[in-house]
């Protein structure tokens, strides 16, 4: 019902004009109504010819409502009520009528939340009520904005990336997109948005077909969005039952027809040949190209651990031998100046008598064999010597 409009003749738009309130608090009740259509009902017998609408309200936003004469039954709260039943859209505006015996008392003020409308008794009171949005003036542009698509999605191609197939416009344009083979065998009805049937119809149907549809109605300015979606599975046709072959004649070995029997695979229409490439040759030496390079590096690897475990242990030996080469030298030394030490020990201890002529030459011979003494010095007495001076 949403997007049949011309069928409900444009009665989706209404204006309505409430009481609540007045002398005897009467309760709230409907005053007069209008359709987009030009249609107006009032409700009271006493009101007929009394409360009035403009017949172009809908066009010029002008929904005000002329009471020819008012009277005090007539006071009360007014409330301007204005629907669009499939957008879900709903205004009001409020105005309060108070009539008066007093010409001086007449007017108009604002008490902050809505307008209040003084009027002279049996004088005519306009209740202002303008409105001029284009969602309750423009029809035209309404139609213009009413649109419905069509969307194809290949199978395993996600929503975002599906192919428009149609555009249809309420106005009466319409537009068609992708490959000529396809645009040729998918159609609406031209009558779609009068008798709201937006039904796809592709003929004939094949297996490329096959994939996701979806219809989505818009309606921009009301905000409306509908989306049905569509599975669409082609299958083969259902093979034809085989002619039994005809009977062999008594007598006779060969069949009276010489026509030979149909292939029962040519009923299956289309059919989907599978092709299995073999690897070539190429492929194989490059996989045993991975496997050789592989092991070879391997191989320099464990060759490289090798060569450094075999130079270390190489480099201990070697320090091993010069240590001990350094060991047995100095024992050497050792036991030659120990030779040494003795050979001087046991002459410095032996008594060698010779014959001095004075003691002079006695002193220097003893004074050749022995060392000289070591010479101490006084480091303090040379520093104090020192500051003396």
């Amino acid at each position: 019902m949403v997007w049949t409009q011309d069928r409900l003749h444009d009665r989706q738009r209404v204006v309505h004009w409430d009481l609540s309130g007045g002398p005897g608090g009467r309760r709230a009740h409907r005053l007069v109504d209008m359709y987009s259509a030009g249609e107006q009902r009032v409700y009271e017998p006493r009101d007929r010819g009394r409360l009035l609408l403009s017949p172009s309200a809908f066009h010029d936003g002008n929904f005000s409502l002329l009471i020819r004469a008012a009277e005090e039954t007539d006071e009360g709260l007014y409330t301007c009520n204005l629907h669009h039943h499939y957008c879900h859209l709903y205004e009001s505006l409020a105005v309060r009528l108070q009539v008066t015996d007093d010409p001086r008392e007449a007017g108009a003020h604002w008490d902050g939340e809505k307008e209040v409308l003084v009027v002279e008794l049996g004088a005519p009171a306009l209740l202002t009520c303008v409105n001029r949005a284009h969602v309750w003036t423009d029809r035209h542009l309404e139609e213009a904005q009413q649109v419905v698509h069509w969307d194809r999605q290949p199978p395993g191609v996600p929503h975002d990336r599906a192919d428009r197939l149609l555009d249809l416009y309420a106005s009466g344009e319409r537009r068609a997109y992708g490959p000529p083979f396809l645009r040729d065998r998918v159609a609406v009805e031209a009558d779609a948005f009068a008798r709201g049937d937006f039904s796809l119809r592709i003929a004939p149907l094949e297996p490329a077909d096959e994939g996701t549809y979806s219809c989505h109605l818009h309606h921009h300015y009301c905000g409306l969005h509908e989306r049905r979606i569509f599975h669409l599975k082609v299958t083969e046709p259902a093979a034809a039952p085989a002619e039994p072959p005809p009977r062999d004649s008594p007598g006779n070995g060969s069949s009276h027809s010489s026509a030979p029997a149909p292939d029962p695979t040519l009923a299956r229409g289309r059919s989907v040949i599978n092709v299995i490439v073999p690897e070539g040759r190429a492929h194989f030496f490059q996989q045993l190209g991975y496997v050789l390079a592989t092991l070879l590096l391997f191989i320099l690897l464990l060759i490289t651990v090798v060569l450094a475990t075999r130079h270390r242990r190489r480099g201990g030996y070697e320090y091993s031998a010069r240590k001990s080469g350094k060991s047995k030298g100095k024992d050497v030394n050792m036991a030659e100046f120990a030779v040494a030490t003795g050979d001087q020990a046991f002459y410095r201890t032996e008594d060698i008598q010779l014959d001095y002529k004075n003691n002079i030459l006695k002193e220097r011979a003893e004074l050749a064999h022995c060392p000289p003494p070591a010479k101490h010095i006084d480091l303090d007495k040379e520093f104090r010597k020192e500051y003396c001076k």
